[in-house]
């Protein structure tokens, strides 16, 4: 029997997260393989929480720093076990290296945490994304992790050329896995609403994501004023879950700023729109919300960071513009212009097509998967570095010294 351990951060909510919709995409997958899955998280589920015993999935509570995870994870017994981030990994893996030290170890990076910090760190200090200091705490963290792991998972094709050019990771521990779309079939795309049948921008972000918060200000300060300029009857809908009282209170109707907070279908919000407006200053990986605009035949306008790994030597859907004023106006434009934004549409219909369908991906991750398992020891012995980090006694004689440090001070 092939079993999967999931340790997650959080319980995955698609409907609210692109993270979430990737970790399900993830769980589907391995179901699909014949594996039995269970889900173990110190979490809470919330009411927009996936119901995964729905799909044939255990879900276990666990709690951090106790030893009633070794019980637990040695009566499991996964082959695989999958950490849904750098943090998780640090907090339970060389738990699983100890009592499981057979178990494949892979770590879903989502984005690179370090980057995305990075890179809002810089833009509240007031300068571009492009000046962030990467090597940082963070950094050497969110490394060391996938060091320790048999394989990383990575999102963006930009962030693979960033650990491999900047800080040489090896490209062996390193597996690019982007979104994984199903294929839109000709009667899914005929049947959306056409240009005509449109109306309004849309922008859509669940809220605890720093990103998208920031997004939104700079909408409301800067580019939305120039776009209503130009659209007096336009409206910008803004959907997104727990969205904080800040935001809440920048709904302003005689401006066409409408807060619409969380929407249970995204679908329908997003293809009802003409425009998707993602103006993200920083964040990293790939941004949920152009696939999900691509998916739904809705152009979008975005920055450099926010188009970062969608289209490769494809297009943009839509508009990728890196100042203020070319923001608005390419919205404007592609609001407008019928044959621009039937013509962005299509190219967003290539993008998912040809760099983003499921059948593209699915099989070589599983045998790429496969095959670690079955040459898990010649694959370890080559990614020494990840042993001497697994290596306890490297910190052994810092504690040793500070545990004696601080029992001569109680004397």
């Amino acid at each position: 029997m092939k079993t999967l351990l999931v340790i997650g951060h959080t319980f995955p909510e698609p409907k609210t997260t692109a993270a979430g919709c990737r970790m399900m995409q993830l769980l589907n997958l391995f179901l699909e393989d014949g594996f039995q899955i269970t889900f173990a998280t110190t979490a809470s589920i919330s009411e927009k929480s996936a119901d995964l015993n729905k799909i044939r999935i255990s879900v276990e509570a666990i709690q951090l720093n106790h030893s009633s995870f070794d019980n637990f994870i040695k009566i499991v017994n996964p082959s695989i076990v999958l950490f849904d981030r750098y943090i998780t990994e640090e907090q339970f893996g060389w738990r699983v290296t100890e009592n499981c030290p057979d178990a494949l170890k892979i770590l879903d990076t989502e984005d690179l945490h370090f980057l995305r910090k990075a890179r809002e760190t810089v833009v509240e200090a007031g300068f571009q994304y492009w000046k962030a200091d990467l090597f940082t705490e963070t950094t050497k963290r969110e490394l060391a992790s996938i060091l320790r792991c048999d394989l990383s998972l990575i999102i963006s094709e930009t962030e693979m050329k960033l650990l491999q050019n900047t800080f040489r990771i090896s490209s062996s521990i390193l597996y690019y896995l982007p979104f994984l779309i199903e294929t839109l079939s000709k009667e899914n795309i005929q049947n959306l609403p056409v240009f005509e049948a449109r109306e309004h921008f849309v922008t859509i972000g669940n809220f605890l994501h720093s990103p998208n918060v920031d997004s939104i200000f700079f909408l409301k300060n800067e580019i939305w004023p120039l776009i209503k300029k130009e659209l007096p009857q336009a409206e910008l809908h803004i959907y997104g879950a727990y969205a904080p009282q800040k935001i809440i209170q920048l709904h302003n109707e005689k401006e066409g700023f409408l807060i619409k907070g969380w929407v249970e279908d995204s679908k329908m919000a997003l293809q009802n729109a003409k425009v998707v407006l993602a103006p993200l200053r920083f964040g990293a990986g790939l941004k949920g919300k152009l696939i999900e605009a691509m998916q739904n035949g809705t152009p979008a306008i975005t920055t450099p960071v926010g188009a970062e790994g969608v289209c490769g030597e494809f297009s943009f859907p839509g508009c990728v513009a890196e100042n203020v004023e070319d923001f608005a106006k390419a919205a404007v434009r592609v609001y407008n212009q019928k044959d621009y934004w039937f013509r962005a549409q299509q190219e967003g219909f290539d993008v998912l097509q040809e760099r983003f369908s499921k059948k593209l991906f699915a099989k070589p991750f599983l045998e790429h998967v496969f095959y670690l398992s079955e040459n898990r020891k010649t694959h370890r012995e080559q990614n020494f570095i990840g042993q001497i980090l697994q290596h306890h006694s490297l910190q052994s004689t810092k504690y040793l010294s500070r545990w004696i440090e601080e029992k001569e001070r109680q004397k």
